[in-house]
């Protein structure tokens, strides 16, 4: 007799009910983890159960086809997850408020989202392969902003602006709020000469230009190279060049969102390099993702869906270690800004435009689907709290 329903049970409802204690004891764990907020799910057996609800809190929708999916997310941690979800093992009619869930009660969820010892080392051997030495800058840049500016051009705004905007409005607006405010940290005036490490597909340049602002842009990126080119912007010059092979002296320094293309291990060559490039007194204006302190251990140890399938060789950033590391290099720390929550409108923005947009044909929908995923993934971050988005004014002394 199953004591919920009255009903009497079969051999075979006993084998199913068998199959799957286990899976319900995980979602018993998420269950005493979701502090706030609340999942509603429909299970492989024709069930529904409520997991969570103990404060207001995101309520989110999911259907598991599969208990594996379960399997493959205590197991494989976010990669798992996203596996789960790409074999048709759950779904949802909107994923952000899950992995909202997940950020938002990550102390009390503990490690029941994160991979097991044994795959954490084999991704971390993976990643260790993927080191931003020279060599692997080129290589992971390339990964993925290579893909063609078509593919960006037909979802970004039009100044193909691939960082967080800033405030409330339209997205050009957002973005175009950001690139003032990095230009005015700068301190730069006319006639000065900025240095841009990590240009993208150059709205930085053309904001500067227009202000009577030098630039000389960096990027690793042949196709972020020749649309900058193709812009002719007064006043800019673009080069293939890695930031650690810049000579000469420079009024000012930004750099937007490239960070975490670094890698903790060059994090202090970077900011070496900022020193040694800025002219004294000068400015440097920093726009950096976050990991909250309380995550970075793990995240550390681990490799995430994020670096295993978009974006390879990627960290975000800890701050504290960064902020001694900038202070130790000569660079005063001033006026930081998070503004996490713009990121995770930004993001919403994006994937508007990138579901009505007609893609290059040679993408096909495994990777279509790869990218709405990601742009998920990243907001439900954002919204969450354990990913943050930061600028910040490093002068040097």
């Amino acid at each position: 007799m199953d004591a919920r329903t009255g009903t009497r049970i079969g051999s075979k409802g006993r084998v199913a009910r068998a199959v799957a204690a286990p899976f319900h004891r995980i979602l018993d764990r998420i269950d005493r983890g979701l502090e706030s907020g609340a999942i509603e799910a429909a299970l492989p057996d024709g069930t529904r159960r409520l997991v969570g609800g103990h404060a207001p809190g995101p309520v989110a929708q999911i259907t598991l086809h599969r208990w594996r999916a379960l399997w493959r997310l205590v197991s494989g941690g976010s990669i798992g997850w996203y596996e789960a979800w790409e074999a048709g093992d759950w779904s949802s009619p909107d994923p952000v408020p899950i992995f909202d869930l997940f950020m938002r009660n990550r102390a009390a969820l503990g490690d029941v989202a994160r991979a097991r010892p044994a795959a954490r080392l084999a991704m971390r051997a993976w990643h260790r392969l993927r080191r931003n030495d020279r060599r692997g800058s080129r290589r992971n840049i390339a990964a993925h902003y290579d893909l063609g500016n078509d593919f960006y051009r037909a979802w970004l705004d039009p100044s193909l602006t691939y960082s967080s905007g800033l405030g409330e409005g339209t997205l050009e607006a957002r973005q175009a709020r950001k690139l003032a405010r990095v230009l005015e940290r700068t301190g730069a005036r006319p006639g000065d000469r900025v240095l841009e490490i990590g240009c993208g597909w150059g709205s930085f340049a053309a904001a500067a230009s227009a202000a009577g602002v030098g630039v000389h842009a960096l990027t690793l990126s042949t196709e972020q190279r020749d649309q900058v080119a193709a812009r002719n912007l007064p006043g800019v010059t673009v080069a293939l060049t890695d930031y650690r092979d810049v000579t000469g002296t420079f009024d000012a320094i930004a750099s937007i969102e490239m960070v975490e293309a670094v890698g903790p291990e060059y994090w202090g060559t970077y900011l070496d390099a900022i020193a040694r490039l800025l002219r004294p007194g000068g400015r440097a204006a920093i726009q950096f993702i976050t990991i909250a302190d309380d995550v970075w251990p793990a995240y550390a140890r681990g490799v995430d869906f994020i670096q295993r399938y978009v974006f390879p060789g990627g960290a975000l950033i800890h701050e504290p270690t960064f902020r001694a590391l900038a202070e130790r290099a000569g660079l005063a720390w001033q006026d930081r800004e998070a503004f996490g929550l713009d990121y995770a409108e930004t993001l919403l923005l994006w994937r508007e435009r990138f579901d009505a947009a007609t893609l290059p044909p040679r993408f096909d929908p495994r990777f279509r689907r790869l990218w709405r995923y990601y742009l998920m993934y990243c907001e439900g971050g954002f919204r969450g709290g354990g990913i943050d988005v930061v600028q910040v004014t490093l002068a040097r002394r």
